[in-house]
């Protein structure tokens, strides 16, 4: 028997994958829950296990192919395949599971007693190889889930028309019979396949000059660049910098950094206090934790902070933005442990698709690498994002007398079609009070 290996749903809002790799290939022996395939979204990359144990009988999806959730990556041939003897009563009803439904034989009328018993028909093939039972062609899990929500029976399901491989029922072929099915008073005659669209043809792959390279934009790097051309594209993005004198921040750590990871058995950083600061601040600005959902918009008077980190051990494998939930509630103890516990899973991918959803407002760090001052692009549906900047000693003027101070550029992007600019700066400013009052211990 094949058993079709199904694009899951990997999480909330998450409608479609990337092929990394396959983890193993046609012909191999696979067991069931072995990792078999490497997918990627734009939340996460995840193995996605094998549903039965077999041989890796074809792949469908090759490495890099976009595919959507439903869709059938793979067929893994089963021990069940092996003849097995007639039944002697009917048939069991048929039914319909995750990856597809049981393949059974047709029921066979009896012959009558004085008539020779005709000759067995040909067994029907799927045009791909793949054995059909008369009058039976795959159904797949998205296809019986649209059936069953409209009250549509097995029987009624297998005479509507096919136009997948082999016949089979696709969710086109589904939604267009249930269209058909309200207008019309009785049950409507069997359309003709629709005619191929025609397709522009493939781009023809790029030529690289003498000392030119090429590399493919796959993965998740391709995956992070749709997910920001969308969000750059929806937002309304406008910037605004302000500067923050870090003096009391930079001497409180100087002092405190040995004994603080002595006795919490975590390194203090910087960053812990921006994500307060900014926690802090949301709750007196919500609107900087909205989102405009259609004409909607949601706030949120809780705060799930996302904060970029490096993907790999030396953070070559791109940018992930992990969650801290209801940071809002916690100390800088706290926070400073989950930061540390989010770099150090980052740097060995483990982390998960539930770790980074539900974020309300990101917390990006250039500055770790130096970096002056930017533009960030929001992580849409957010409405900002805050970027924080390298600490650089400069001369300021104070009370008429020249100083020399660490100065930082704290840098937010916000959507325009909710923030203005005024809300925008008196969201900064008390960022800004915070780390320069140094309130975090009071």
């Amino acid at each position: 028997m094949a058993v079709a290996v199904i694009m899951p749903e990997l999480g909330e809002s998450i409608v479609e994958g990337t092929i990394v790799r396959w983890l193993k290939q046609e012909g191999d022996l696979v067991k069931e829950d072995e990792p078999l395939v490497e997918i990627m979204t734009d939340k996460v990359n995840t193995e996605l296990p094998a549903p039965a144990s077999g041989v890796l009988k074809q792949i469908l999806a090759t490495a890099g192919a976009t595919v959507k959730v439903g869709q059938e990556l793979a067929w893994i041939e089963t021990e069940a395949r092996a003849e097995s003897p007639a039944p002697s009563g009917p048939p069991p009803v048929a039914e319909v599971g995750f990856y597809g439904g049981h393949e059974e034989p047709a029921p066979v009328a009896p012959a009558p007693a004085p008539a020779p018993a005709p000759a067995p028909a040909p067994t029907p093939t799927a045009g791909d190889g793949r054995t059909r039972a008369p009058g039976r062609a795959f159904i797949s899990p998205v296809v019986a889930k649209i059936a069953a929500e409209h009250g549509i029976s097995q029987d009624e399901l297998m005479r509507i028309p096919g136009t997948g491989t082999g016949g089979r029922v696709t969710r086109a072929d589904i939604e267009r019979y249930i269209a058909q099915r309200r207008t019309a008073p009785t049950t409507p005659a069997p359309e003709p396949a629709p005619a191929p669209i025609p397709t522009t043809p493939a781009p023809a792959p790029v030529q690289p000059k003498e000392g030119e390279e090429v590399i493919p934009l796959v993965g998740m790097r391709k995956a992070i660049a749709e997910h920001l051309t969308k969000s750059y594209h929806t937002a309304v993005h406008v910037t605004t910098v302000i500067q923050v004198d870090v003096s009391r921040m930079v001497e409180f750590r100087e002092r405190n950094k040995e004994a603080f990871q002595q006795q919490y058995g975590v390194r203090l950083t910087y960053t812990p206090f921006f994500v307060k600061a900014a926690a802090d601040a949301l709750l007196e600005f919500p609107m900087m934790n909205a989102s405009l959902i259609d004409d909607q918009i949601i706030v949120r008077h809780y705060v799930h902070m996302g904060v970029a980190v490096a993907l790999g051990e030396k953070g070559e494998e791109g940018l992930i933005v992990p969650v801290i939930r209801d940071v809002h509630k916690k100390s800088i103890i706290d926070i400073a442990r989950d930061l540390e516990d989010i770099a150090k899973r980052a740097r060995n991918k483990t982390i998960g698709v539930a770790d980074v959803q539900g974020a309300t407002f990101t917390l990006t760090n250039p500055g770790s690498y130096g970096a002056l001052i930017g533009t960030p692009i929001i992580n849409h549906p957010q409405t900002a994002i805050l970027g924080t900047y390298a600490i650089v000693k400069q001369p300021v003027v104070i009370n008429d007398m020249i100083a020399i101070r660490p100065i930082m550029n704290l840098c937010l992007s916000y959507d325009h079609r909710l923030i203005d600019g005024m809300y925008a700066g008196r969201f900064l400013q008390r960022i800004k009070r915070a780390i320069e009052e140094f309130e975090f211990f009071r």
